[in-house]
């Protein structure tokens, strides 16, 4: 185990974390997506993925540029850009290749109506990486005030079709969000599709949702965002263009 200060530093800013959002070793990792022995090991620093590391910082809501930096060599970094470039994702993904996808890596707004009331917007932080270990992109929620309903899973792009998939499969359970690709603007726009707690049950539901994409949140309004809210009329706009300029229907019947 390494002694040095960056370190202990970086070491004590996640156990810090932990103990303000009362979260066990076996909580953090299951939100993570790993075993509870790789927390362990990242507790006791040792050599951990760069991904693990990512993980748990959008779990615990830390800076990851920050925690990374702090942490020194002790992270085992994924290959450079050159060796991977040629890696693919499995045909059933779209058996894209890093380079081909590249522009979707970053942080994004995300947009929908809130599903609890549709008369409130829901704002909150997507981030899109990619993953070495399982060659494609991966994506990670952070900054919803309903914690306890993250997604995190993996991205869907089919060669043939203007839209992509971004699909979260837990336990069974599947949402999927199906938007149009990124345009020359940094959007992408089109429907989510899962399960929402109405009362005592959980029911099927669908949305427009929009994603824009970022360099920097400090300055953005995230959480629920209510009509007499300074930023509820830039966000309805982009909600409103799904399917006023046709990127997604919603189909009713006739009266």
């Amino acid at each position: 185990m390494r002694t040095d200060g960056k370190l202990s530093g970086s070491v004590a800013l996640i156990r810090t974390a932990m103990i303000e959002k009362k979260i066990t070793q076996a909580e953090l990792a299951d939100a993570a997506d790993c075993h509870e022995k790789t927390i362990q090991n990242l507790l006791a620093g040792r050599p951990v993925r760069d991904q693990t590391l990512f993980d748990v910082c959008m779990v615990l809501g830390l800076d990851f540029a920050r925690v990374k930096a702090a942490w020194g060599g002790a992270v085992r970094d994924a290959p450079g850009a050159a060796a991977t470039a040629g890696r693919a994702a499995p045909v059933y993904m779209g058996a894209y290749t890093r380079a081909g996808v590249d522009h979707y890596i970053g942080s994004y707004l995300t947009l929908r109506p809130a599903f609890s009331n549709p008369d409130e917007i829901l704002a909150y932080r997507t981030d899109i990486t990619w993953d070495e270990e399982w060659p494609s992109l991966l994506f990670q929620e952070s900054e919803r005030p309903d914690k306890p309903f993250l997604h995190r899973g993996r991205l869907y792009i089919p060669a043939s079709s203007m839209y992509i998939h971004l699909v979260s499969l837990t336990k069974g359970a599947m949402r999927m969000v199906m938007v149009s690709q990124l345009d020359p603007s940094g959007v992408m726009r089109g429907l989510i599709t899962t399960l929402h707690k109405h009362k005592a049950i959980l029911v099927p539901v669908s949305a427009p949702i929009v994603y824009i994409k970022q360099a920097e949140f400090s300055a953005l309004r995230l959480g629920e965002i209510a009509a007499g809210d300074a930023a509820f009329a830039r966000y309805r706009q982009f909600i409103e263009e799904i399917t006023g300029q046709g990127y997604a229907k919603l189909i009713a019947l006739s009266t």
